[in-house]
């Protein structure tokens, strides 16, 4: 690895930045041997890459043909339309390095990716899915979470699954609403918490119930992290009840969520409710993002842009100051960081060189504005640029190309 100074650069406030890497960290200016090759950013904005908190590689169709929506009136519905529309599909692998392919040259270096682990699908995913990771392992480190989308208790053998999913190298159990889809709260959750227990895992438990039946589910999961002893290591994503109830109710919840030390992901949907962010981060609740479902069997939406999602959290709350657009910044760096457990991540000395480099003034302009335009560096190594995509044929047979962004290969230029 080469020894490299970024220099004329500017952080999230916009105020000067240089950058020493040397063995692929930052390191002090100190450190820096006369040999160094100064890269000149030409005053572009630095941030840390993105972490997506929550995607589903196994469930995408980049890499393939459009496919166009099914509608479903239920969740069994939809499951079952995810079925036919993937069978039908290329190979499972091939489409999610496409899909890592577009998020890494967008800017994300690491993800937590939702896997379908159960007694229907057995281990299939799970092994498709990792076998794309590691192609991707020097690129970007995927954990990845066994989950359980057709239910633990009501798809009898799920929990054996979920178990050997862990063996076979998940980090984290899924869980999915307790009661509505499962029917027997208490009994799912004794399943999740006790796999996780016994392999030392995480846990990420989808929640989708609605009003004061979900804030139920989010108090049963805080008051069971509190007891196991798993503070910062137990998510829930969407968990829309928490936009569904009253102030005063949110606030409650979030009490017990931040005392327990519960994590929540949005990635403020745009057909729900969703978590009211900046409540629950005044409450010390820790609150991060994903992108979900990008072009699949349950939305048609998505390209993997983490920023862009950032754009959505904020347009969707409301959020107009500097720091309210930073907070949607946070939520697809540090945040999601944290919850993953990235060490050494940031822009600090000791931390991996991997960063983006967009033409922005700052950090909320970035947000608000979503630059197309955006260069990486992966541990001081500038991203290679990826091939052209082929042409990918349309759902009738016609010739389709999707725009993807072209992924970083700048070359920089030396500074005498």
């Amino acid at each position: 690895m080469a020894d490299r100074v970024f220099t004329n650069a500017v952080d999230v406030h916009g105020n000067p930045l240089r950058l020493v890497v040397r063995d692929g960290r930052f390191v002090d200016a100190g450190m820096l041997p006369a040999t160094a090759e100064v890269v000149d950013l030409g005053g572009s904005l630095v941030l840390p890459g993105f972490v997506d908190g929550h995607i589903h590689l196994d469930k995408s169709f980049v890499g393939d043909v459009w496919r166009a929506h099914l509608p479903a009136a239920t969740l069994r519905e939809r499951l079952a339309a995810e079925k036919k529309l993937l069978a039908a599909s290329k190979p499972m692998a091939g489409r999610a390095d496409a899909l890592i392919a577009q998020a890494a040259s967008f800017g994300t270096v690491a993800m937590r990716c939702h896997v379908d682990v159960d007694a229907t699908t057995g281990l299939s995913h799970l092994h498709a899915v990792m076998d794309a990771a590691e192609k991707w392992r020097d690129r970007i480190a995927i954990e990845i979470v066994a989950f359980p989308q057709a239910g633990v208790v009501s798809c009898p053998g799920t929990a054996d699954v979920l178990d050997a999913a862990m063996r076979e190298g998940a980090g984290v159990v899924g869980g999915i609403d307790p009661t509505t889809l499962d029917g027997d709260a208490d009994a799912q959750l004794d399943i999740v918490f006790g796999i996780a227990e016994r392999h030392g895992a995480k846990i990420d438990i989808h929640l989708h119930e609605p009003g004061l039946q979900g804030i139920e589910q989010l108090l049963r999961i805080a008051s069971r992290t509190a007891a196991a002893g798993m503070a910062g290591r137990v998510a829930v994503s969407h968990a829309y009840a928490l936009g569904e109830v009253p102030p005063e109710t949110a606030e409650r919840t979030a009490a017990a969520l931040a005392s327990a030390g519960v994590s929540i992901m949005t990635n403020a949907p745009g057909d729900r409710p969703f978590p009211p962010v900046l409540r629950l981060r005044e409450a010390g609740v820790r609150v991060f993002s994903g992108n979900d479902n990008i072009r699949d069997a349950w939305w048609p939406y998505g390209n993997g842009d983490m920023l862009q999602r950032a754009m959505l959290i904020g347009y969707r709350s409301g959020f107009y100051t500097d720091d309210e657009l930073l907070t949607a910044l946070d939520m697809i760096t540090h945040a999601p960081a944290s919850v993953i457990g990235r060490e050494g991540y940031g822009l600090g000395v000791g931390d991996e060189a991997s960063f983006v480099v967009l033409e922005a003034c700052n950090g909320a302009a970035a947000v608000a504005g979503v630059p197309r335009s955006r260069r990486v560096v992966v541990r001081g190594e500038w991203l290679p640029a990826r091939p052209a995509p082929e042409p990918e044929r349309g759902t009738e047979g016609s010739e389709a190309t999707f725009a993807r962004v072209p992924a970083s290969g700048a070359v920089p230029r030396r500074v005498p």
